[in-house]
């Protein structure tokens, strides 16, 4: 495998979760065979990691800096950040070396701004992340982007839908890039009230998740400074799940745990390889 890569590779037998033995040589074997399929999805925006170098049962951390020694061939993007008053430097991942870079890292979450540099503050993606209040879980969640679905279907959209590889579901549409995340964030609180007047399973406000069984439309995620974990990353569960793109058919009879590290590769197919190549204009609402 170092031969293929320009990566210097470390410690490839370090156990990373540790309920399967799965090593980093493992994890790195995941996403280079996703890649082909994820990398696309990946090209041009800004990432943020969530790194576990002593495996899922010890301490991770978020990171959003390039870490110190970042190879020269690392694309990277720079932006000023105002929660913590200085310039940022993201990595940009585009291509496989820099792929199994990360993963060397044991960054085991990848997760995307709904954006693509250098235009940060403007979306090409409108993202309704559905997130069930227990006892709801998937089951719930998945009613709910339905309901989502229709709604964007009666507005002549053409909604994707993946889960999140843990208990919620991402519905999310590409538009053009006309937009300020004011108005896709606005965009998004309309149809969650639209349809949490209609069906008692949805709130749409963070402030009703106190109510147990509902299921959030949680619009504020469209931000310039939210994210959502990529398609086809793995999760930091000890099951070693995935955020894995599905065709609507797909969805109904989802279960957790479904998709994993062990699974996702050969699955064939890739639902979303269209997304980005249909762009939409927001309707009037």
């Amino acid at each position: 495998m170092e031969r293929l890569t320009r990566a210097r590779l470390t410690n490839l037998d370090k156990v990373l979760y540790s309920e399967l033995g799965l090593t980093k040589a493992r994890v790195i074997e995941y996403y280079v065979r996703v890649a082909p399929r994820m990398l696309p999805l990946l090209a041009d925006r800004a990432l943020v990691r969530t790194r576990y170098p002593d495996g899922v049962g010890g301490e991770g951390f978020y990171e959003k800096d390039a870490p110190k020694g970042t190879p020269e061939w690392v694309r990277t993007f720079t932006k000023f950040s105002e929660s913590v008053g200085r310039d940022t430097s993201y990595v940009v991942c585009g291509d496989l070396d820099t792929l199994v870079w990360l993963a060397n890292l044991a960054a085991l979450e990848l997760h995307i701004p709904l954006s693509r540099v250098p235009s940060a503050d403007t979306p090409d993606l409108v993202l309704f992340d559905l997130d069930p209040e227990p006892p709801a879980g998937l089951r719930e969640a998945v009613q709910a982007a339905f309901l989502v679905r229709e709604a964007l279907e009666d507005l002549s959209l053409r909604p994707y839908v993946k889960t999140s590889g843990k208990k919620g579901v991402h519905v999310v549409v590409a538009v053009e890039p006309l937009y300020g995340f004011r108005e896709t964030s606005g965009f998004v609180h309309q149809i969650g009230v639209r349809l949490a007047e209609r069906n008692p399973l949805i709130v749409s406000e963070r402030s009703q998740t106190q109510e147990p069984g509902k299921v959030l439309v949680d619009y504020p995620q469209n931000s310039e400074r939210g994210t959502m974990v990529a398609p086809y990353s793995l999760r930091a569960l000890r099951e070693a799940t995935v955020s894995v793109p599905l065709e609507w058919s797909e969805l109904a009879s989802v279960r957790p745990f479904d998709h994993n590290v062990f699974n996702v590769p050969d699955i064939r197919g890739e639902p979303w390889k269209k997304l980005l190549n249909e762009p939409f204009r927001l309707p009037e609402t």
